[in-house]
């Protein structure tokens, strides 16, 4: 068998040395067209959301071997690779010689030549990925997965690996998956008629993470600059196109950060992110923009190329106050902003990205520091165009007394937060971190709609299949 090489490195190489040369590829049928005497056949092996085209004379194969090349098989192909003469690729292949590894009978082969719908697709996730939109996603992931462990690399953070399971709510919420080896229908119960989780595996009740948060900022205490990058867990019944129930999130956290080191950070990792995608990964961010989102280039420049708008939370609201738009959800000083809210300020007051500082603490995390004005901690979110919120982070609080008071505050239970407070006992120091939800970037990368069309295999209220 001939030397193979994948379909990418055939169209973006200098290749001249191979030319008029046999070789090999692998793939699946993406289209099979032709005539009574010759057939072309568009092959894809994942590596470039461009297909490769094989040409294939009819007179030199067998016709039983000719039906079962269909869309959807996978083939392997010996062939000579010429210049094409056809507009839209530079080579071809003269096939030579053709073994199919695996049918996919035309009848019910779900992926035919014909527009899709993205809820389709859903449907049958587990094929998704030979689509080119899909293809072209899954390689930005990639991608940016890894611009985000070099980012961080090159800048002297170290990777932590914070665990899936815990006994602690980071955000509060309480809207967590529970972690369980019990029998369901047979639990433990303690005199009072409560279940005794004592009886459980790790003697406690425990949940998986929502954020590795907490246990980051342990790590920034001793090691100075850390990330976490992992699935997280949220049991929110959100069926939204905004909302998953697990997710990746990316979390430094920095020793000695102050609130405006936090912004610096935020902004500078976020262009970085852009520009390596724009960098390394144009042809696959073209087919999107071309096919899901005229605007998408234009906006990851857009970002790229304007310094990021610093505002109070106070005089964010003052500005949509003031707006000639009149909103779905109400403003008024101490709500939650809303993506209409965040995105009116992006696009239509400054049109630039947007960083808020300065939040009302009761909307906020037990966890911010607190401003000497006593109605406010020191948060910030980053507000990009489309999306709304992408980053949410702050300085966090330092001192114990103050922090222990925000605990006793929001009844949290202390038995389970004992070894964060002792964190502020020995040793504290000012610290500051954020958290990047990865598919909330990968919707502003790709330029698609709903979270679920980013990830490999969505987790959402009823649905774990595949």
């Amino acid at each position: 068998m001939s030397k193979r090489f994948e379909i990418a490195y055939l169209l973006k190489s200098n290749i001249d040395n191979l030319i008029d040369t046999t070789i090999n590829i692998k793939g699946w049928v993406r289209t099979k067209r032709g005539n009574k005497n010759v057939a072309f056949i568009a092959i894809n092996d994942g590596s470039i959301v461009h297909n490769i085209q094989v040409v294939v004379d009819l007179a030199n194969f067998d016709e039983e071997l000719l039906k079962k090349i269909t869309t959807g098989a996978c083939l392997s192909v010996d062939g000579k690779l010429v210049k094409s003469m056809g507009q839209g690729q530079s080579v071809e292949i003269q096939a030579e010689q053709i073994e199919v590894y695996g049918e996919a009978s035309p009848e019910d082969y779900p992926l035919q030549k014909k527009g899709h719908s993205l809820e389709f697709l859903r449907e049958i996730a587990y094929l998704r990925p030979r689509t080119n939109t899909f293809g072209a996603i899954f390689r930005l992931r990639h991608a940016m997965a890894f611009a985000i462990h070099k980012y961080f690399n090159d800048h002297g953070f170290f990777y932590l690996h914070t665990p899936l399971i815990t006994a602690s709510d980071c955000e509060g919420a309480g809207e967590m998956f529970q972690v369980t080896t019990m029998d369901l229908n047979n639990l433990p119960k303690t005199e009072d008629g409560a279940i005794d989780y004592q009886k459980d595996f790790f003697g406690k009740q425990t949940s998986l993470t929502v954020s590795g948060q907490l246990e980051g900022e342990l790590g920034a205490l001793s090691l100075g600059k850390i990330y976490t990058f992992g699935p997280t867990f949220r049991a929110e019944n959100s069926n939204t196109p905004r909302h998953l129930a697990e997710f990746w999130m990316i979390e430094p956290e920095v020793a000695f950060n102050d609130l405006e080191d936090n912004m610096n950070l935020a902004e500078d990792f976020l262009k970085y992110l852009i520009r390596y995608a724009l960098d390394n990964c144009m042809d696959d961010l073209q087919f999107l923009n071309n096919m899901w989102d005229k605007e998408l280039l234009e906006r990851l420049n857009f970002v790229l190329n304007n310094s990021f708008v610093r505002l109070k939370y106070t005089e964010a609201i003052d500005i949509l106050l003031q707006a000639k738009k009149k909103f779905e959800f109400p403003v008024a000083w101490g709500v939650d902003l809303q993506s209409e809210h965040e995105r009116y300020l992006v696009e239509e007051h400054f049109k630039c990205p947007v960083i808020l500082i300065d939040y009302p603490k009761d909307i906020k995390a037990f966890y911010m520091k607190q401003n000497d004005d006593g109605k406010t901690v020191r948060a910030m979110d980053v507000l990009f165009p489309k999306i709304g919120e992408i980053i949410g982070g702050s300085q966090r609080e330092e001192n114990y007394d103050k922090l222990l008071k925000r605990i006793e505050e929001l009844e949290i239970p202390q038995k389970d937060m004992w070894w964060y407070l002792d964190t502020r006992r020995w040793g504290s120091a000012p610290h500051s971190g954020f958290g990047l939800g990865f598919e909330r970037l990968l919707l502003f990368i790709t330029g698609m709609a709903n979270i679920r069309d980013v990830i490999p295999f969505p987790r959402t209220p009823g649905n774990a299949e595949f």
